[in-house]
């Protein structure tokens, strides 16, 4: 035995050698938090190993790399290799308590319940609950915001009712993609061309909010691009469905402790159930971020869109209710359609000199090259931006109080080049839009900058408050190229500058229940065109809108957390409300024409609930009631004084369930209903209200390690409901036509699609 005892010495300590101990620690994907009950089963062996309270599991490999995966009750389970000795693993949540989510998009971030402030937080499932063609679906299913979607290519969102009475566009309301402004210089916003794939996340402030992002009556929408899955990954998914309906979509993605980067390419095509309604987009996302050190992260965006989609118009109520299939009679006779490509580049750098004082600051890039060929005219343009944002955050104490200031600001600088043609379809027949001679030729330099600053302080342990300020200047200049006609539109002009403060308070009734209060100043300014008379002159005397939101509100959770419930009543008075008066049948001007009121009651429920722990689901439901009306009001002699504003439904309620079975079986369920809306503001007419259900089922089986496969089916409008998705308000009828106030909501319609993803 004894000439064996050296080889065994040996054997025993070379085999040491070769077995690695390895520290492995879960933690909750969206809080840090760490999963005390979670499990790491090594694939080989088929061993388990339990986490301790702080989410640690301690095992022994025999060599790297080895393939684990971790599970956990209420989290999606997640194959990683470990590599070394110690490493961490996210977990994503299936169903996450709503107040824990940290908001990014307040100026100093803090979590929902400690927020005095409506803010509307909607998840990477949420703006994937049906087929995924529009950002828009989801943001429509959010309490106190309107979107009215004539096509895919044709929507308006208002929030509050603030930027109802826009004829095509959204131009009270403002939008960043990672603190990128994707609003123009003059406040126009466009969110239907981004694929709901690239996102993480949306975070949507209602209410005025111009002491942290300047001109935005309405609110602001924040976006956040997707990290991707951890480790390294590549899917491909493709979507088919009703009117030539096909998606597809590539993403390949890296993701470690210190690094991301997730690259997308998606494609959308669709034939529109109405006629003239072809509708083409191709996207290329890119979003990285590398952290050099623990205190400097570094990250890049760059987004690419290229789209052309037919415009079938709005349509008369006589051939809205016969025949809502049809197009614009003039629109498919020219065949119009919008083109453009478009594209986004930003750079952001986070440092933390100390731990209690940071600074984020990005700068920023975009242009957007359109050609539209319509009835009317042909119209070209050309545009191209650029800006930087910076923003400090200093924590300190003030007389033993936790307090925490931020400042900052925001610089935009846009050129816009424009010009028309005339449109000779008539005189080509079935030939569609044929360029004629030039009509129009204007350059516009659009500028402004914010600087802004908000003070948080936690007076009492149940007591927080806050107060902000916003000081922003706004001005372009116009030069009228075209020396044809008698009139020149060239001149420079500078709104007054503005100060926005706003206040709030927050008050913790018991742990896990809150109420808060807050008063907030908002402004929107004229766009160009709104700013010009009659007879194509600057009006120096127009004045943007401004607005005061007063709000109460209780946040709070029940039942163990299980149950999260807002509720938030607010009224904003709007005072040089911009009236757009259309003087030709592309033609609008604005005046300043009174006063409006917007009173309302917002509310959201939100369960989640495990009945076993192979079956969980998820419910919420919110709504509004509104009550939008023209405080002071005369147009032409006319008094509206008293009428409900325009193209705004009366009140609104979204419902949904979701259930997961052995966590890879899903039902989503929606119901979406939506009050009556005023046609004009004489209220002289109104929409039908209505009602929407779409169902969702997606299959996701693990037939092979390392892979992932789902199915999924769908349909939208199960009970075929016939109406209006959107209108056009105060439309006019011109040569004698019944106006076109109506765009047909889509009929039942089902998909089907497949998704494959290979982690390795």
């Amino acid at each position: 035995m004894k000439h064996f005892s050296p080889f065994l010495i040996l054997l025993f300590f070379f085999g040491s050698l070769s077995a690695q101990n390895v520290r492995v620690k879960i933690i909750n994907s969206l809080t840090g938090e760490p999963v005390p009950d979670a499990v790491v089963r090594i694939a080989e062996s088929k061993a388990e190993f339990s986490a301790s309270e702080e989410g640690i599991v301690m095992l022994s490999v025999e060599g790297f790399p080895v393939q684990a995966t971790a599970s956990a009750p209420g989290f999606e389970p997640k194959n990683f290799k470990i590599k070394n000795e110690k490493i961490t693993i996210p977990l994503e949540p299936i169903f996450e308590a709503l107040s824990e989510v940290v908001l990014r998009s307040t100026i100093i971030p803090q979590d929902v319940l400690n927020t005095p402030a409506s803010v509307s937080l909607l998840r990477a499932k949420d703006l994937q609950r049906n087929e995924g063609a529009s950002v828009m679906d989801a943001v429509d299913r959010v309490a106190g915001v309107s979107v009215l979607q004539g096509a895919l290519n044709t929507n308006k969102l208002s929030i509050r009712g603030v930027g109802s009475r826009s004829q095509y566009s959204s131009n009270r309301v403002k939008a960043y993609f990672m603190e990128i402004p994707l609003s123009s210089g003059e406040g126009e916003t466009t969110l239907d061309d981004l694929p709901p794939e690239i996102l993480d996340r949306a975070e949507i402030i209602k209410g005025p909010v111009s002491s942290i992002y300047g001109a935005g009556l309405g609110g602001v929408i924040n976006l956040y691009p997707s990290e991707g899955a951890w480790g390294n990954k590549v899917r491909a998914e493709a979507t088919a469905g009703d009117f030539g309906l096909f998606k597809n979509n590539v993403q390949a993605s890296h993701h470690d402790e210190n690094n991301s980067i997730v690259a997308t390419f998606n494609h959308l095509e669709t034939d529109g159930f109405r006629k003239n309604g072809q509708y083409n987009r191709n996207s290329i996302n890119i979003y990285g971020s590398r952290s050099s050190s623990e205190n400097n992260t570094l990250s890049v965006l760059a987004n690419l869109i290229r789209l052309k989609a037919f415009i079938p118009s709005s349509l008369n109520r006589e051939t809205f209710e016969n025949d809502p299939a049809a197009a614009a009679f003039t629109w498919a006779a020219a065949k119009g359609f919008e083109s453009y490509d478009k594209g986004l580049f930003g750079i952001s750098n986070h440092h933390s000199f100390s731990s209690n004082f940071s600074n984020t600051s990005s700068i920023f890039f975009n242009f957007r090259n359109g050609y539209e060929p319509r009835p009317f005219d042909i119209l070209k343009e050309e545009q191209v931006a650029i800006g930087a944002r910076t923003k400090f955050n200093l924590k300190n104490d003030i007389f033993g109080k936790d307090s925490e200031l931020s400042f900052g600001a925001e610089l935009f600088r846009e050129w816009y080049d424009t010009s028309t043609f005339e449109n000779l379809y008539e005189e080509y027949p079935d030939q569609g839009s044929v360029a004629g001679k030039i009509l129009s030729n204007t350059s516009q330099d659009r500028n402004y900058y914010n600087l802004f600053a908000q003070f948080n302080i936690a007076v009492f342990s149940k007591l927080k408050l806050e107060a902000g300020l916003n000081f922003n200047s706004t001005f372009y200049s116009l030069e009228d190229l075209y020396a044809q006609d008698e009139v020149d539109q060239s001149g420079d002009y500078r709104y007054k500058s503005i100060l926005s403060p706003r206040a709030g308070a927050v008050y913790t009734i018991s742990k896990g229940k809150n109420i808060y209060a807050s008063i907030s100043h908002g402004f929107s300014t004229p766009t160009v065109a709104e700013t010009l008379t009659p007879e194509g002159l600057i009006n120096t005397g127009i004045k943007p809108e401004t607005g005061m939101n007063y709000e109460i509100g209780f946040k709070g959770n029940f039942l163990k957390n299980r149950l999260h419930t807002e509720i938030a009543v607010f009224s904003i008075q709007v005072e040089n409300l911009l009236v757009a008066e259309r003087v030709a049948e592309d033609r609008y001007i604005g005046r300043n024409a009174g006063k409006t009121d917007h009173n309302g009651l917002e509310f959201l429920l939100n369960y989640n609930y495990s009945i076993s722990p192979n079956f969980s689901g998820s419910a919420f439901i919110n709504g509004a009631f509104n009550d939008f009306t023209f405080d002071e009001f005369v147009e032409e002699g006319t008094d509206f004084s008293g009428n409900k504003l325009p193209a705004v439904p009366a009140n609104s309620f979204q419902a949904g369930v979701d259930l997961v079975f052995y966590q890879n079986l899903r039902f989503f369920a929606t119901f979406q209903q939506e009050g009556e809306m005023q046609l004009n503001d004489e209220n002289s007419g109104s929409t039908d209200s209505y009602s929407l259900v779409d169902l969702k089922l997606s299959w996701s089986p693990r037939i092979f390690q390392n892979w992932e496969t789902t199915l999924l089916a769908g349909v939208n409008n199960l009970f075929d409901e016939h109406y209006a998705a959107s209108i056009v308000p105060n439309a006019v009828g011109f040569g004698g036509s019944a106006p076109r106030y109506f765009y047909p909501g889509k009929p039942r319609n089902f998909y089907t699609g497949i998704s494959l993803g290979y982690e390795f």
